[in-house]
This record gives structure tokens, sequence and C-alpha cells, in this order.
């Protein structure tokens, strides 16, 4: 899958200049790294519920239903059925990343799952955005989208989606679907890292937009 367009890059020149150059590839940098733990109080995340007719944005988990891989049984974020409102209508929940500066080859992993239920089928998209906007617009970029016609993964999985690219963007997951048919899904450990390619941190690059499909890791 690639980038329909030339995506131009945006970093900082006072971040590169307060590094120094490079000749060999880096180690991967972190540039955002959210469990969850309280949701209600995340910065500068983005909670859109453009369900129709909306109901619940994203909210905290639900131990009850089943705990997080790890910390607290609470600590993931969670979206189900009553994203549209009593659970009857189209839903288009969304959870945006902050905007975050890639330097090149770049990785967004986290990890999610769903409710063990039969005659329920959740979906979610992964989408990714160049520039720092707000709001939903500019999400053309769809990494990959787990549930709707295959099982959405009722264990915790880890999902890793690649994106090679240089300036800042934003990062989405996109709950969407019929909410009669949907149940309840999870996300958490989200990570953002980015590895600055040579010289990157001395000039600014175009952007180049290849992007891998998303691979799973069952946690073990």
């Amino acid at each position: 899958m690639k980038l329909h367009q030339h995506l131009i890059a945006t970093a900082a020149i006072a971040v590169a200049a307060a590094l120094p150059a490079v000749s060999h590839a880096a180690d991967p940098i972190v540039v955002l790294n959210e469990n969850f733990n309280d949701v209600g109080a995340l910065s500068n995340w983005q909670l859109i519920n453009n369900s129709v007719p909306p109901g619940l944005a994203w909210s905290q988990g639900n131990g009850g239903i089943f705990p997080a891989p790890s910390g607290p049984a609470s600590s993931y974020a969670a979206a189900n059925f009553l994203s549209a409102q009593n659970g009857m209508g189209s839903i288009d929940n969304w959870l945006i990343t902050p905007v975050v500066t890639l330097l090149g080859p770049s990785e967004l992993a986290f990890f999610t799952r769903s409710a063990s239920a039969s005659g329920f089928g959740d979906t979610l998209e992964v989408r990714f955005s160049p520039g720092n906007g707000s709001g939903t617009a500019g999400f053309d970029t769809v990494l990959g989208v787990l549930g709707g016609i295959s099982d959405y993964p009722t264990a915790w999985q880890q999902v890793i989606s690649s994106v090679d690219y240089n300036g800042q963007g934003r990062f989405a997951f996109r709950y969407i679907g019929d909410a009669s048919a949907a149940n309840y899904i999870g996300l958490d450990a989200v990570i953002v890292t980015t590895v600055p390619e040579p010289g990157a941190y001395l000039m600014l690059l175009a952007g180049l937009g290849s992007l891998v499909l998303l691979r799973r890791r069952q946690l073990m």
C-alpha cells in the first residue's frame, strides 16, 4: 500500500540543530507511549464520535469484561455498541493520537482484543494523516483493518504497522460498523517509534509514503 501523494517534511529546524549528524541508522526514538491508565486525562488526544446517532465516545476499559494485558485491570481504552445511541444506528467512533514528528522509518504498535461473544463482529480501522491538523479530516491512508469480514482477536494481540515518512502526522483508531452487530473492543499500549535516516538531523527531507501491511504478534 502506498500513499497517494508526496508528503512534505515539516520537522522543526530547532530539533535538527540540537542533535548531531549521523552517518548510519540511529536507534529508534519513542515519540508516543500511552497505556491509558486514565482515558479522561489524555493529553492532546482527540475523542470524536461521528456515529449516527452519536452515543458514547471511547472510554476507560471495564476490567469486569476483560482485564488489561498488564497493569490495573481497567487500564485500557474501550469502545462498544453504545458508540451509537442506545446501541442502534451506525458507528463511526474515532480515537486520534497527538501530533508526532516522524524522522523516517517508523512503527505504530498497539494491543487490542474484543470480548468473546458469538454472533457479533467488531471492526477497527487504523489510519494515518500527515500534518498537524485536528479533527478527522486528512486520514485518507488506511494502514489496516481489524475484524470486519474476519474475526476480531478475542485475546490480546499486538499489532504493528510501519510507515516511512518524514514530518508531522497523526494516527487514528476508527471503530465502525452497524451497532446491532458490534460488541466491545479494547486498545492498550500504543507506542510510536521512529528511526532517523542518515542526514535527517541536518536537512528537511521529502516524505516517502510506502506503507507496510499490519502484522500481528500473539501476546504470550
